[in-house]
């Protein structure tokens, strides 16, 4: 996994343990205990479901008719707080989604894990149920508890066409989670040339800067791509900023050369 934010020298870590889990809720890292032999995404187990969310996981449209016609709360959660939305979602379920909005059920409640169904989505690159989310309305400047939007994660996900589809709905190229990554920085700090062209060409502030006043050329030097080095040189970023340490990206550059 690559570091996140910052780089270690033999005298220096830049970075702290947040980072890092800032950077494993983006990847949405599936573990053992997470994986079942018929859904590996989220942790699904019966009891802990509702019949409604039984039927959303086995996206039996017909089942749910008759859930809902018989008084069912399309919008009800689970002990995770996940709604059907959110199961339909995560797991792929395009014709349940389509029905589930299509019955007006909420857009945007969040789960126990605090994301909505289309963070979800974009999370395991959906893009069918991204998209009949974003058509109906799904709110794209929501965010998790980190600050993320759907655009974070589409950009962490490596996602182009999810990421296009996002800005096109008007996502905030801009956004800035906790850490004040916006979405280009991410990028650039995942060292995603395709990405960083894109978000480019999207009009993203490549002259903007995170928590610890880190430029994207900072980010950049460290992890010796010189794709996107020369990419920023050209967009006319600032070699001579510094950070709150007063470090230049030259000094990144410098001191990556003794990253263990």
């Amino acid at each position: 996994m690559k570091k996140f934010f910052g780089f270690r020298t033999a005298k220096v870590q830049s970075s702290s343990t947040f980072d890092i889990e800032l950077m494993n809720d983006l990847r949405a890292s599936v573990h053992k205990e997470e994986v079942t032999e018929t859904q590996p995404r989220y942790n699904i187990r019966v009891k802990e479901l509702k019949k409604i969310h039984k039927v959303a996981v086995m996206d039996n449209i017909v089942k749910m008719q008759r859930l809902l016609l018989r008084g069912q709360d399309l919008n009800k959660r689970d002990k995770r707080k996940r709604t059907p939305l959110h199961l339909a979602c995560t797991i792929g379920h395009a014709d349940m989604v389509d029905f589930l909005v299509g019955r007006k059920c909420k857009l945007d409640l969040y789960d126990g894990d605090c994301r909505t169904p289309l963070m979800k989505a974009v999370q395991y690159q959906e893009e069918a149920c991204v998209t009949t989310l974003l058509e109906h309305g799904a709110n794209p400047h929501l965010t998790d508890k980190f600050g993320n939007t759907a655009l974070h994660y589409a950009v962490a996900g490596e996602s182009m066409s999810i990421v296009e589809k996002l800005i096109l709905y008007h996502a905030n190229i801009e956004a800035r989670n906790k850490f004040e990554f916006t979405p280009f920085l991410l990028a650039v700090n995942e060292n995603n040339h395709e990405m960083v062209e894109l978000l480019i060409r999207k009009k993203a502030d490549v002259h903007v800067v995170d928590k610890f006043k880190r430029t994207a050329l900072m980010l950049a030097a460290p992890s010796k791509s010189p794709d996107i080095v020369r990419l920023l040189l050209q967009q006319g970023v600032n070699t001579s900023s510094r950070d709150e340490r007063g470090w230049t990206a030259g000094d990144y550059a410098l001191f990556s050369g003794f990253d263990g």
